[in-house]
């Protein structure tokens, strides 16, 4: 049993892991739509605060809701695009009517999702938690060499910085044992900060600009509004969604020892549904599963659901102190970026190590493998070949773990289902045709 002040530290290093991509979503968002400062706050605190409820529904879960797993909710990447084109065209309102309703249709669509389950078998599952960690990788890497588009973008500060703080994980997690171990990453994320504040890159002004509380409402930018086209159009973010979420639910199976059900993952689905409902109604976006984290658990060693209720209570406090959740921006990119090349190639090992129990001298397994890892991480690694697609279909198929995923689905339907089918079609004809002579 973990004491309340470890439960504490250990959910700080799950909200430090996925910080950035919790925040630079409101902020890019922010941006686009040319929102004042203030607003922009805004966004970032409704958009911790509603992380955090998220969080804690998904991990304490209910009758029906929650998948009881140490999983951490975060906005959706995915929604970046959609949300911003809605709120160009119509207006903010309309874009969180639209979140409203996707909501919604994700927790009555989580029953039929859930029957899809018999179409993952093991090659599947490890061949979509490889594309997740893959797929994370540019991620990782970008942010190593200060984060993609900045002006010092592969400076030798930042490759030194990123390298530093990976050093000092490994070197944590080869040497330290029990606690320390598990906190591996927050000290290499702390040691980090400490010498880019040396070398005189860390600096404290939005820490002395934020204020110290701030209460989220819900409808800050109105009462939602309501169109089809933005309707439909949150629905199909959602459903890549579901799909990444699924994927994450099973490599947190996996990594917790525990067979992920029918039944887990409709009630992870329908709690996003509800995370999802309530990011629209306090102004906030889309969650999904955090794949970040799920390399987190495997790293620390750390399974338990206390550390994420504690990382769930940790972000509802630092929704409503804006002063507390600027002060975690202060972390360099690059030692970020660091810090996640450690986590996100867990979670590649962890599709490994899922891909070893299957018997890959079968073609079958080996082929569905082989092109579901290409096909996603190849639509990862060049989105723009999909530029001449309609925009539906283009923001489908550009998400790596999308078009993995379904390829794995397809060809294990094609090489695996349908062939045994065929086969035993063909054995009860035989045995038909040897009754009648």
């Amino acid at each position: 049993m973990l004491s309340k002040q470890k439960v504490i530290t250990l959910g700080f290093q799950h909200v430090l892991a996925m910080y950035a991509g919790a925040v630079v979503v409101p902020m890019i968002i922010g941006a686009a739509l040319k929102l004042t400062p203030a607003q922009i706050a805004y966004l970032i605190a409704a958009d911790l605060f509603t992380c955090g409820i998220a969080t804690l529904l998904q991990v304490i879960g209910t009758r029906f809701t929650g998948i009881r797993l140490p999983v951490v909710l975060g906005c959706t990447f995915t929604a970046v695009g959609p949300i911003i084109a809605i709120a160009s065209t119509s207006n903010l309102a309309t874009a969180y009517g639209a979140i409203i309703i996707s909501g919604i249709f994700v927790v009555l669509a989580a029953p039929l999702f859930g029957k899809l389950l018999k179409f993952f078998p093991t090659v599947v599952q490890g061949s979509v938690v490889t594309i997740i960690g893959l797929s994370l990788i540019p991620v990782a890497m970008n942010n190593a060499a200060g984060g993609q588009d900045s002006p010092d973008f592969g400076q030798p500060s930042n490759l030194l910085l990123a390298l530093g703080t990976l050093i000092i994980i490994l070197l944590v997690n080869r040497f330290a044992t029990g606690f320390v171990r598990a906190i591996s990453v927050l000290l290499g994320l702390i040691a980090g900060t400490v010498a880019g504040y040396m070398m005189g890159i860390v600096h404290f002004g939005s820490v002395v600009e934020a204020s110290w509380f701030s209460v989220v409402k819900p409808f800050y930018f109105g009462v939602p509004e309501f169109s089809v086209v933005a309707i439909i159009t949150m629905i199909l973010v959602n459903i890549i969604s579901m799909a990444e979420s699924t994927g994450v639910y099973f490599a947190l199976g996996k990594t917790t020892n525990k067979e992920v059900s029918n039944e887990d993952v409709v009630k992870g689905l329908r709690g996003e549904g509800v995370a999802i409902v309530l990011g629209g109604i306090f102004n906030a976006f889309p969650y999904t599963a955090f794949s970040q984290n799920v390399g987190l658990v495997q790293l620390s060693g750390i399974k338990s659901r206390d550390v994420m209720i504690g990382a769930g209570g940790i972000l509802v406090v630092l929704g409503l102190l804006p002063k507390l959740a600027a002060l975690t921006t202060v972390i360099p990119n690059a030692v970020l970026g660091g810090a996640m090349i450690a986590m996100f190639g867990m979670v590649v090992a962890s599709g490994i190590n899922i891909l070893s129990q299957v018997d890959l001298r079968q073609n079958e397994n080996l082929l569905i493998a082989a092109c579901s890892i290409a096909v996603g991480l190849g639509s990862a690694a060049v989105p723009g070949m999909f530029e001449q697609l309609p925009t539906m279909l283009k923001m489908l198929l550009q998400n790596g773990i999308v078009t993995g995923s379904l390829t794995a689905v397809v060809l294990n339907l094609v090489l695996v289902h349908w062939n045994k089918n065929l086969k035993q079609a063909l054995v009860e004809n035989n045995q038909t045709v040897s009754e009648a002579s």
